[in-house]
């Protein structure tokens, strides 16, 4: 932990702080909760809801913004001024969203006994997982609920839900739900459902992604205390809530998002294949 925190403080240290405000290219609007990577690095943070960041790297970097709706867009720290983003237009097939019953329901994603993990949650990550059919009711075949295993240490902790499909590359492609989920977590650990049924998304046989995003901003921010054995020392650093859990499947795909690239982890990629999979289950009705 010692070695961790001294990492820490030296890049803060050698870096130049940047600050800037992230807008829509057309209304000039500030839009709230873009993460911004340094590009292929994990070092980054989450605009506020007025728009503004504040992010240390050097001169000669690149930042990537990134945000749901809107174009990704990476632009050099040294032409960085007023950063405007493009919104995104995504065409949805009339066959994935149509009109359901909603009479049976059930419940799937096999998370059992999740756990917590005690890492700094310092930039902003996107953890999701693979769901499939299920194979034992053929006619539940809309998704009703997103369910998201929370621990939050803040009163008032939010995150971002997102649905993904999935691409030709098996990684997560566009999102399949047209508007903006912000979810507000209560702080401890909790079972957290998230109703999407008004939108009536149908799961392609492919499959969908399902996201837990967090979100870098001073909403979630607070102390952790963590304590080293040699030498016995107590230390004290800023993280974020709210933490997603997790559990072991050693047959489910999941993908993380850091430095604004996607990355599979499945026993195809991964032959010891011993990664956590983030505690999300969802609910599909008829």
């Amino acid at each position: 932990m010692k070695q961790l925190i001294l990492l820490f403080l030296f890049t803060i240290s050698a870096s130049a702080q940047i600050k800037g405000v992230v807008k829509d290219s057309i209304t000039k609007q500030p839009i709230a909760y873009v993460s911004v990577w340094v590009e292929n690095k994990n070092i980054g943070t989450t605009s506020e809801e007025n728009g503004s960041f504040e992010l240390n790297v050097s001169e000669n970097e690149s930042i990537i913004f990134s945000v749901f709706g809107y174009e990704n867009k990476t632009i050099s720290v040294k032409n960085i001024s007023e950063i405007l983003l493009i919104p995104k237009i995504n065409e949805i097939e009339e066959v994935v969203i149509t009109s359901s019953l909603k009479t049976k329901q059930t419940e799937i994603g096999d998370v059992k006994k999740q756990f917590y993990l005690p890492e700094p949650q310092n930039i902003p990550w996107l953890f999701a997982r693979k769901f499939n059919l299920d194979k034992s009711n053929p006619d539940l075949k809309y998704l009703k609920e997103l369910i998201y295993f929370t621990n939050s240490e803040v009163e008032k902790g939010i995150f971002r839900a997102r649905v993904f499909e999935v691409n030709e590359e098996g990684l997560p492609g566009d999102d399949l739900i047209s508007e903006e989920i912000i979810v507000n977590v209560k702080k401890g650990k909790h079972k957290t459902i998230v109703d999407i049924s008004k939108h009536n998304i149908q799961i392609p046989e492919k499959g969908i992604i399902v996201c837990f995003e967090s979100l870098i901003v001073d909403q979630n921010k607070y102390v952790q205390v963590a304590y080293s054995l040699k030498p016995k020392k107590k230390y004290e650093y800023i993280n974020y809530s709210p933490h997603i859990g997790y559990f072991h499947n050693d047959n489910i795909e999941t993908y993380n998002k850091r430095s604004g690239r996607w990355e599979i982890f499945s026993k195809e990629y991964n032959k010891k294949n011993n990664h956590p999979i983030p505690a999300i289950n969802i609910t599909l009705s008829n």
